[in-house]
């Protein structure tokens, strides 16, 4: 006696949308869609979405999936989990992984950010970026006076940017990537005093921490409450920048995104 086939999982509609599901299943699938309404508006839905994504991301989906991403899901997501995922978004896994885990990676695992998609639109924000990109391309190069606060004065540095700034400030600890504190300087800002620290390695690669206070009104109330974690490439050099209660950092350098991401992923955990 032949019992009926299960109906259909989620994962299994999913692979039917993406054109990914094993064929022994279509029947069963087909059937459920057929004869309940639900299933029929779930797919349809999800069809809607997968439409969607591959409107706004189409560039993305034929790209390979870097290696470090790859390697970050193989470290933080069981295999069976891996599996499921790539069932379900089927052709679409490239591109979307990347998405996924770039914000990931770059969000570290932090609680994701209310109103985050405007704050990169707001043009205090942008503008903010754009002097840390631009602070960072003028004193990096330095190689007499890159900082007017050297790094073996660093509680007196500290004191005195955080007095000027009228807010506690804290240097980031960057040494298990390979940087150390060079110092720090005063800069002017469109709402006042901004600090400068900045960081070396052994191949003397420099990094840049650009600090400073957002103008709650010029930034818009969303931007001076909420935090986020963006990745700018506008300016002279590239930089990772968050804001966290109307003040704002940026850490910018010369460097490959991803070690970029790394540096800036530590600063944002120190200082948080």
């Amino acid at each position: 006696m032949s019992h009926p086939a299960p109906p259909p999982t989620d994962d299994e509609l999913h692979a039917w949308v993406d054109g990914q599901l094993a064929a022994e299943r279509h029947g069963a699938v087909e059937e459920a869609i057929a004869s309940d309404p639900a299933v029929a508006a779930k797919v349809a839905a999800w069809h809607t979405q997968r439409d969607a994504l591959r409107r706004l991301h189409g560039e993305l989906l034929d790209e390979p999936v870097p290696a470090a991403l790859m390697g970050a899901l193989d470290r933080h997501l069981p295999r069976t989990a891996r599996h499921v995922s790539w069932l379900r978004w089927g052709g679409m896994a490239a591109g979307l992984l990347i998405a996924f885990a770039a914000g990931w990676l770059g969000n570290a695992q932090w609680s994701a950010p209310r109103g985050g998609t405007q704050l990169a639109k707001v043009p205090a924000v942008r503008e903010f970026v754009h002097d840390a990109s631009v602070a960072h391309a003028v004193y990096a190069p330095e190689k007499r006076h890159p900082v007017e606060v050297a790094a073996s004065e660093q509680q007196h540095l500290v004191q005195w940017l955080s007095r000027r700034l009228d807010r506690p400030l804290k240097v980031p600890d960057l040494s298990t990537q390979g940087y150390t504190l060079v110092g720090g300087r005063l800069l002017p800002g469109e709402t006042g005093a901004r600090a400068q620290f900045m960081f070396e390695d052994a191949a003397g690669e420099r990094v840049t921490l650009y600090i400073g206070t957002l103008d709650a009104n010029a930034a818009g109330a969303t931007a001076a409450r909420e935090t986020a974690f963006r990745f700018a490439s506008e300016g002279p050099v590239p930089s990772f920048y968050w804001v966290d209660q109307g003040f704002g950092y940026a850490l910018a350098g010369k460097l490959p995104r991803e070690v970029l991401l790394k540096l800036a992923t530590l600063a944002y955990r120190d200082l948080s």
